[in-house]
């Protein structure tokens, strides 16, 4: 029990502010389908946590990182310029089949979490506890504890936002995380 409450707090409190509740209210925002959404929120990190957990301390060994925060910090940077890029879409957004926002927010949520925090704190437990499924299943209800309100705030919030303030407000976030990030390696060379 100890493991499933441990991770389910270190890994809620780490995502509050975490660039994948951004991705969250971004694609409730986009797609007006919350319970899509959530879904997709809890197949991803499942997987994603799975996987980091199965890993354990060895996932520590085989990535460098100093790389992966290069990568990230870029890859954010490069996530604030798509997010300018205007789209014709962004005025009048249209609704996607479900199977669509679900394959969407799986693979963006996927990826959001390689080498996140969250996702380096579920391996830290898994290798602290022996019990995978506590770990795995503590991390997962963190992240969705954390990730479920700003999926609704985000639906909410795309009948009152104009889409090209959201988009701007989102680019100049992942642009300072990106930045952020681009230091915090750049310190460690």
């Amino acid at each position: 029990m100890d493991a499933f409450l441990v991770s389910t707090g270190v890994v809620a409190l780490g995502e509050i502010g975490d660039k994948t509740q951004l991705l969250a209210m971004m694609l409730a925002a986009r797609y007006h389908r919350p319970g899509l959404i959530c879904l997709g929120v809890l197949i991803a990190t499942l997987a994603n946590h799975a996987l980091a957990g199965l890993a354990g301390q060895l996932a520590a060994q085989l990535l460098d990182p100093d790389i992966l925060r290069w990568v990230l910090g870029i890859s954010f940077l490069l996530m604030a310029g798509w997010l300018l890029v205007p789209d014709k879409f962004d005025e009048e957004p249209r609704p996607m089949r479900g199977l669509g926002v679900l394959t969407a927010t799986i693979t963006l949520f996927f990826l959001a979490e390689m080498g996140d925090k969250t996702q380096i704190a579920t391996v830290a437990l898994a290798a602290r506890y022996e019990s995978l499924v506590a770990v795995v299943g503590g991390s997962t209800l963190g992240m969705m504890l954390a990730n479920v309100p700003a999926v609704y705030f985000g639906a909410r919030a795309a009948d009152r936002l104009p889409a090209r303030l959201v988009h701007g407000v989102a680019a100049a976030l992942f642009a300072a995380l990106g930045c952020a990030t681009l230091l915090n390696a750049a310190d460690w060379v």
